[in-house]
């Protein structure tokens, strides 16, 4: 963040200089809202919870080395070496400063919703738009209408582009982020049924998602959508601005092909679009990743890059940690680390990557889907059911929903299956499914925190 003088803060937070007298020139360089986590000089803004009151903090962060703080509480002391700054809302200040924050910097923004895959699609624009320009991206789960500004207060004169993820649960918080970004690009990646327990169905889903359109700029904007979505493309010639479609869909701009690939590292595509016709190596796994790449394409046609500087970033994509990392072991052994979150659409994907892979035995470790609502018992079963119909070898399912993925696996024929009610259950099992030449799926919700037992295979495997 580049330093912003008090005055400028308070003009941007719409707030009230309160306590001892502070120079209106007194600057602040970084932004922190968690008060064991404290910038020396910086602004301390207290979040309010239904579980937690960042005022009770305060204190706690002046003392770490913040120059002041804003409050929507009244205090009853005032330290004389701090600002203090009232406020209505502190969270509501946090996004006008964000957005007051952004428009210093006249740089194009894309956005990137949909219910699955947008961290993927976010990672591969930024690789692409990387090769030419600087980019700030959402990094981890800052996709939130806390993580989002807090993105922002980090752009500086340096950045030439912004990819932000914005996620969801509910209405009208699409329209909370897609107001402060206002994108010159949209990207709705899909519709599924994540958060459908919030939303109460995939077409409140749609709706939800589509809060994004009324936001990306009129001038020049341009919004991307998935042409093999039946809500989306009920879009089509009915959106703002110029929309194109990526997908398998003969009536897709933007389309691609699967053509091989190793079953270890990468696949091989055909890209069509309005200015290329390639093949590309794409580093991760799944024909699900065409999508992603897609986007990206369409992104990178949109801000003037070239076929060969498209495919460059292709190359470089690095998936974030613990979604979809190829943990190489000894003995031929493959873990499949996705263990950032799930829903039935992702579950589903990630195991056409494991159905896809050369080993000789196929193993599954799945647990919980969480927010499904009244229709999670049925969408559990569906997942074991695929893994049947993707001839897997084995399931180790955990946790009290995922008894439905044990039920539907047995069904459907998988040979080996275990229910396990948690964790430390699974951890006594794992050492029956470790063999040689053989690739381990680990997924589930966040929740979860199933990387546990992604450390528990590493220990039970040789190394490489």
């Amino acid at each position: 963040m580049e330093a912003i003088t008090l005055r400028e803060l308070l003009e941007a937070v719409g707030g009230t200089l309160i306590g001892p007298a502070a120079g209106l020139e007194q600057t602040v360089s970084h932004v922190d809202t968690d008060s064991r986590n404290i910038h020396p000089g910086s602004l301390f803004i207290p979040l309010v919870g239904e579980r937690f009151d960042g005022h009770a903090y305060i204190n706690s962060a002046l003392e770490g080395g913040a120059a002041g703080c804003l409050t929507q509480r009244e205090r009853e002391s005032y330290r004389e070496d701090r600002f203090y700054i009232k406020v209505k809302d502190t969270q509501r200040a946090l996004r006008d400063l964000a957005a007051w924050y952004k428009d210093r910097f006249p740089i194009p923004f894309v956005g990137v919703t949909g219910s699955v895959g947008k961290t993927t699609a976010k990672d591969m624009i930024a690789a692409v738009l990387g090769v030419k320009y600087k980019v700030l991206k959402t990094e981890g789960n800052f996709n939130n209408n806390i993580g989002l500004p807090l993105t922002l207060l980090r752009l500086d004169r340096t950045y030439q582009m912004g990819v932000l993820e914005m996620g969801m649960d509910k209405f009208g918080e699409i329209d909370y982020l897609g107001d402060i970004v206002r994108p010159e690009v949209g990207v709705i990646t899909n519709i599924g049924d994540a958060h459908i327990e919030k939303l109460g169905s995939r077409e409140n889903i749609f709706k939800a998602k589509c809060e994004l359109l009324p936001h990306i700029r009129k001038e020049n904007g341009l919004l991307i959508l998935n042409a093999d979505d039946g809500l989306l493309v009920t879009l089509r010639g009915n959106t703002p601005v110029k929309t194109v479609f990526c997908g398998r869909s003969e009536g897709a701009e933007y389309r691609a092909q699967v053509t091989g690939g190793d079953g270890v590292s990468h696949i091989h595509c055909h890209l069509t679009t309005p200015a290329m016709d390639r093949e590309v190596k794409i580093p991760a796994l799944g024909e699900h990743m065409i999508y992603p790449t897609l986007i990206a394409a369409a992104v990178g046609e949109h801000f003037g890059l070239t076929a060969c500087e498209i495919e460059k970033g292709i190359s470089r994509f690095v998936p974030t940690r613990m979604r979809m990392n190829l943990v190489q072991r000894g003995e031929n052994i493959t873990i499949l680390d996705d263990t950032y979150n799930a829903n039935p659409q992702s579950m589903r994907a990630a195991i056409r990557v494991l159905s896809d892979s050369h080993s000789s035995y196929k193993a599954a470790v799945l647990g919980d889907m969480f927010e499904l609502g009244p229709y999670s018992p049925a969408l559990h079963t569906e997942v074991g059911e695929c893994l049947g119909k993707q001839n897997i070898h084995c399931l180790v399912a955990v946790g009290d929903e995922a008894r439905h993925i044990a039920q539907g696996a047995k069904t459907s024929g998988v040979p080996q299956v275990y229910y396990c009610k948690d964790k430390e259950e699974a951890k006594k099992i794992l050492p029956e499914i470790v063999r040689p030449d053989s690739t381990i799926l680990v997924k589930a919700s966040r929740g979860m925190k199933m990387e546990e037992l992604v450390a528990r295979l590493v220990e039970l495997t040789p190394e490489g």
